[in-house]
């Protein structure tokens, strides 16, 4: 999109004072064909995933748990995933607000260590070597949110590009600090 940036900061300058342009800056923060590396400290597995559509930081927590979670002999992660309900909300559902909510199954933490808020945006994860860094720890305590998706017209796409090797991500959780709260 041409004259992205010089949008960005109209945006961010009116966002305050009017309305809806906080709307409208949210689109403008959405990544497509991002890629993010993905850490799973408990299991130290790891994963590569590319990202689009995302609005925000509640509905990535859904589509991590709802593609990562699984077989545990296929190199996924252990746990329940979200319910379909909670995955249609989060994708191209017509209810975005599944009945009982939709239950974190992670913190997220950036690779600094800093807590990934789900009320942010995947944009506002920071990079480290050159690449936006999620490890996923157990929950600190539960959590769970109502609406699946932020922009309903938006369909999201998060795709596991492929699985790290052990070795790979060993090297990754090398780098990553502990969480901090």
């Amino acid at each position: 999109m041409s004259g992205r940036e010089r949008l960005i900061a109209a945006a961010e300058a009116v966002r305050e004072h009017i309305g809806t342009a906080h709307w409208l800056y949210g689109l403008l923060m959405v990544l497509d064909d991002e890629p993010l590396t993905i850490l799973h400290r408990p299991t130290g597995r790891g994963y590569r995933v590319i990202i689009s559509g995302i609005g925000d930081n509640f509905q990535l927590h859904t589509l991590l748990a709802a593609r990562l979670v699984g077989d545990e002999s296929q190199g996924l992660l252990p746990g329940e995933p979200p319910s379909s309900a909670a995955i249609a909300a989060a994708t191209d559902g017509s209810d975005l607000t599944p009945a009982g909510g939709i239950t974190g199954q992670f913190n997220l933490v950036d690779g600094y260590g800093q807590w990934i808020w789900n009320e942010g945006r995947p944009a506002d994860i920071p990079q480290l070597a050159d690449e936006r860094v999620v490890v996923l720890d157990p929950p600190p305590y539960p959590r769970s949110w109502n609406a699946g998706r932020v922009y309903p017209m938006m369909r999201p796409n998060l795709t596991v590009d492929r699985i790290l090797t052990a070795d790979e991500a060993a090297d990754w959780l090398g780098l990553v600090k502990p969480a901090q709260r």
